[in-house]
């Protein structure tokens, strides 16, 4: 028994790895005037450009960004009627109206939420989701950290409105809404225009919503997320686009043409980056010979495509090396590990798949090898 390892160079390939592993070559770019910027690519996680992307800062409305991502995860029923309590009225800030007793389904309070930015509609969710706000900032800040994955984002309540102790980072914030915009309920509501929802005793603020993303409309590619302004956060904004089957997310903090520069970066990513498909699970990357069994040679394919965002000169530094024993002697039990798939650019590992033995190998018994002679007599 023996160990064979391939190395192969690409000119394709992609990634599943995690998000702070995969900052190869980050630029701290002077293309931002914002005091916290990161722009990643959603699959990979990949940093394509940042400044000063792992700054505690407070990042207003884009809080509900979390908020939002998790009501959706825990409420089951987003058609649910809610009842509209007390505490959710006259909040401070934007406000869509709400009214003590009236009658809202979470996914309308969703809507107000995120396009209207809706800071009563934030207390609603929170109250629904986890009982009382309280409660829901203790639940909020595990299922970050547990969930999510993030160690540099802390919440003290459901909206954004300034308080010590309420932040992210640029580099939390992306990840965050990376992974909500996997959710298809939240990228359906983050990219939404306008929406018209209950208005069951005739507030006086129109609940005919139109979404605060200036970006969705000036920006053919545009599809999310979030604005967000307090005096002590300054101008925020979490922007997406998706073009060519690649989808970017930027982040900017305290920026004042936020806009502006969202539209830029993401062009510029575009630009200068494209999605490889660098593994294709179809693809046989090797076979292990099986001694004394009945199957004589196992043939190992990923588990998974992989794709990466690259630059075209990125290419050539970029290859694939499969390890795996040549040989073993039956039998072999399902579940073995047969193999392992590597990806890197340069030396910096982008991608592992491992492979393993998906059905239990019998040997080849001295009765089944007689029982084959006698059949070929």
């Amino acid at each position: 028994m023996f160990l064979l390892c391939f190395i192969v160079t690409f000119a394709f390939f992609n990634n599943f790895g995690d998000f702070s592993k995969n900052k190869i070559n980050a630029e701290k770019s002077s293309l931002t005037t914002a005091k916290s910027m990161v722009v990643i690519e959603k699959t990979s996680g990949r940093v394509l450009y940042s400044h000063n992307e792992n700054e505690r800062l407070p990042m207003a409305s884009t809080t509900k960004i979390i908020t939002a991502i998790f009501a959706i995860e825990k409420n089951e029923d987003l058609d649910k009627v809610v009842e509209i309590p007390k505490e959710a009225t006259g909040i401070e800030g934007t406000s869509i109206g709400l009214k003590e007793g009236e009658h809202l389904t979470i996914r309308e309070l969703l809507y107000g939420l995120m396009l209207r930015s809706g800071n009563d509609a934030a207390v609603v969710l929170a109250i629904e989701s986890s009982g009382s706000e309280e409660e829901f900032v203790k639940e909020v800040n595990e299922y970050l950290k547990s969930k999510i994955g993030v160690s540099d984002t802390v919440l003290k309540n459901p909206h954004g409105l300034s308080v010590d102790g309420h932040y992210t980072t640029a580099s939390d914030l992306a990840k965050i809404t990376a992974y909500a915009l996997n959710n298809k309920t939240f990228a359906e509501i983050v990219s939404t225009k306008n929406k018209s929802i209950s208005n069951e005793l005739n507030s006086k603020y129109s609940r005919d919503l139109i979404n605060k993303n200036k970006l969705l409309k000036n920006y053919e590619f545009a599809d999310g997320v979030k604005t967000g302004y307090t005096r002590s956060a300054g101008r925020c904004f979490v922007g997406s686009a998706t073009k060519d089957g690649m989808q970017l997310v930027c982040v900017l903090l305290n920026c004042n043409p936020m806009f502006e520069e969202c539209q830029s970066l993401l062009e510029k990513g575009f630009e200068e980056f494209k999605m490889y498909k660098l593994v294709s699970k179809g693809d046989k990357v090797g076979e292990v010979e099986i001694l004394d069994a009945k199957t004589k040679n196992v043939e190992i394919y990923p588990n998974n495509d992989f794709y990466y965002p690259l630059k075209r000169e990125e290419l050539k530094d970029v290859y694939m090396a499969v390890k795996y024993t040549k040989k073993l002697t039956a039998p072999v039990e399902k579940g073995k590990e047969l193999a392992n798939v590597e990806v890197k650019i340069k030396n910096q590992l982008i991608f592992s798949d491992k492979i393993y033995n998906i059905n239990y190998i019998e040997p080849d018994t001295f009765n089944s090898k007689f029982e084959r002679i006698i059949q070929k007599m």
